[in-house]
């Protein structure tokens, strides 16, 4: 029992940094995805008479009377502290209703000075007051969680009376998107394995005063930054660049062909990039393969090709599950290659994520992509150990 305690002594260390320094950041940003915090704070008795309200009619006069206090106090706070919570609370509830970003700031200003019943005076200031679902997306946005961003990822939304319903057409984009990335992963993988099968095989059978330089040929991407890589196949691929440059010199086209910006250019570059995940795993199961085996197949009166096909192949099946694992996982968090190199129609997930994050600040929505391709992520592992398994990995 001692042996145990002081083996978890050690280990305990570097769990606990690992906790502070991977799990806990992750856990937080992803923990963004279901959080309200931005409308309770403004609008703390309206969230509340909200809360039994049915969603089906008008709320009351006293959801009303609720916003009016709310607004003004909300207003005073911002005006002595210049902190912005009511901007705040617009542009998360703009996500769910537009029109939110203008009609919250408008209604705060108006309502100071408003006279008479607060229905009435709300309803003076606009008509938007007197519609459902601006009430219900106030009470959606309640908190202290909802599924609001989960459900935006997937092209869905809830109505006034809390049922899910499909988004818009026009704001239907997420799952395209979704089913893009898989696709280009899907794409880039295939290539990979085609083009990475034979380069293992090559290097398993050559003779060994040869095998140090293939293996320094497939690694010498990783020596190179991604960026520098990515920077480099613009430079090639461009409309005066050394591809088109090449074929016109050789008269073999007459103008530049379109080769950046586009599907293709993606792939190539991360096929490139990617490759020696490929390999390398392919040629561990070949160096392991039992080369007795496939000639005693032959010896037997089996062709190479079924030889190949029955014996080699199958044997290493973990190296080529290892590789393909390895290539689709790194191929759906792509970023920079389908910024740099690809068109509008070629973005992937990742871009969508950063663009929330960066550009909109909507730390909600990226958290809620990052959530659905990290879903994607453990559907493709759990995918591969239900049908490889791991333990053919280890075995390999």
């Amino acid at each position: 029992m001692s042996a145990r305690w002081k083996a978890a002594a050690l280990v305990a260390p570097l769990l606990l940094f690992l906790l502070l320094v991977f799990v806990a950041p992750i856990g937080t940003f992803l923990f963004r995805a279901v959080q309200e915090a931005d409308v309770a704070p403004v609008l703390p008795r309206t969230v509340s008479v909200l809360a039994d309200w049915n969603g089906a009619a008008m709320p009351g006069d006293a959801a009303f009377t609720a916003l009016a206090k709310d607004l003004r106090e909300a207003r005073t706070r911002d005006q002595e502290t210049g902190g912005g919570a009511i901007a705040r609370a617009a542009a998360r509830l703009n996500a769910d209703w537009p029109g939110f970003r203008s009609l919250l700031p408008m209604t705060a200003r108006r309502i100071a000075a408003a006279e008479g019943p607060p229905r009435e005076a709300l309803l003076s200031i606009s008509e938007d007051w007197g519609t459902p679902a601006v009430w219900g997306a106030i009470r959606r946005a309640g908190g202290p969680v909802s599924d609001f961003n989960l459900l935006a990822v997937l092209d869905l939304k809830r109505d006034a009376a809390g049922g899910i319903t499909a988004a818009p057409a026009d704001e239907a984009i997420f799952r395209g998107i979704l089913w893009r990335t898989l696709w280009i992963g899907a794409l880039a993988t295939v290539i990979c394995l085609a083009i990475g099968y034979p380069l293992a095989w090559l290097m398993a059978t050559a003779p060994p005063r040869w095998v140090p330089f293939l293996v320094a040929g497939v690694m010498l991407p990783f020596w190179t930054s991604l960026i520098v890589r990515t920077a480099a196949w613009m430079v090639l691929l461009q409309r005066e660049g050394v591809v088109n440059a090449a074929l016109q010199a050789t008269h073999l086209i007459t103008e530049p062909l379109p080769l950046l910006f586009n599907r293709g250019a993606v792939l190539l570059a991360m096929v490139h990039i990617l490759l020696p995940f490929m390999v390398l795993p392919i040629y561990g199961s070949l160096r392991a393969l039992d080369w007795r085996l496939p000639r005693a197949a032959m010896s037997l009166g089996a062709s190479p090709l079924r030889s190949f096909l029955r014996v080699s192949l199958p044997l290493s099946l973990p190296g080529v599950g290892a590789g393909c694992l390895l290539v689709f996982i790194q191929a759906l968090g792509f970023y920079v290659t389908p910024a740099l190199l690809g068109g509008a129609n070629d973005q992937m997930v990742p871009y969508f994520v950063a663009f929330y994050a960066s550009r909109t600040v909507n730390w909600g929505m990226a958290a809620a992509l990052s959530v659905l391709l990290l879903l994607a992520v453990v559907l493709v592992v759990a995918l591969y150990g239900r049908l490889v398994g791991f333990s053919k990995v280890r075995t390999a």
